[in-house]
């Protein structure tokens, strides 16, 4: 049983719905399928523990189709669309946090942030853009009868290596989460304390 205490319900502050975190959870379970069946396709060491290639090769394919879709699925949700548009703005304040965070300044005063930090929406953006030209990639790789060889060969040489590139960026996202238990118990469930939101997210108006 853990000796701290859970924040009493007056003292958190709703982060996230149902859908934010159904997006989330889905996506991310997707990148990790993604991510695990190509490390079995490319790590020599790990290719030799698949007995069945083939089906490995489908599975990340067919993971690779459909990462865009709990993303789209979401958009019916306004709670999913308003955090689309927090994560699309890029004021003032973020520009003076990011400037803290090169500086590995972390006083409270020098990293004022909104519902999202500054680098929250920089990682947000960028792994948008990648996950749709790794999936532009993809299907050149795919479907090899529909594009010249020079075509394929741009794409095999692009995916191969931004593929490296997000793993390494994910890995990184990750090891920010764990040192936040926080923001991780606000995606698992949708709340967060007060104390943290202010702290963490001093423009956010919750």
């Amino acid at each position: 049983m853990s000796l701290r205490a859970e924040a009493p319900p007056e003292t958190r502050v709703r982060r996230f719905g149902r859908s934010q975190r159904w997006v989330h959870r889905t996506t991310a379970a997707l990148m990790g399928v993604c991510v695990l069946t190509a490390a079995f396709l490319y790590i020599p060491e790990f290719a030799e523990l698949v007995g069945r290639r083939e089906l490995v090769v489908r599975v990340h394919e067919w993971s690779g189709l459909a990462l865009p879709l709990p993303a789209l699925a979401g958009l019916a949700s306004r709670h999913f669309r308003a955090d689309l548009g927090f994560l699309n703005r890029f004021g003032p304040h973020d520009r003076i946090w990011l400037r803290a965070a090169l500086r590995r300044d972390k006083r409270r005063a020098s990293r004022p942030a909104g519902k999202f930090n500054a680098g929250q929406k920089i990682y947000a953006a960028w792994i948008a853009g990648a996950t749709l030209v790794m999936l532009g990639t993809g299907l050149l790789m795919w479907f090899t009868h529909l594009t010249p060889i020079q075509w394929r060969t741009s794409a095999t040489f692009v995916h191969d290596w931004l593929a490296l590139t997000i793993g390494i960026v994910l890995a990184g996202h990750i090891g920010m989460a764990l040192g936040d238990p926080e923001a991780r118990r606000g995606l698992r469930t949708g709340t967060v304390s007060r104390e943290w939101a202010e702290r963490e997210h001093s423009l956010w108006r919750h």
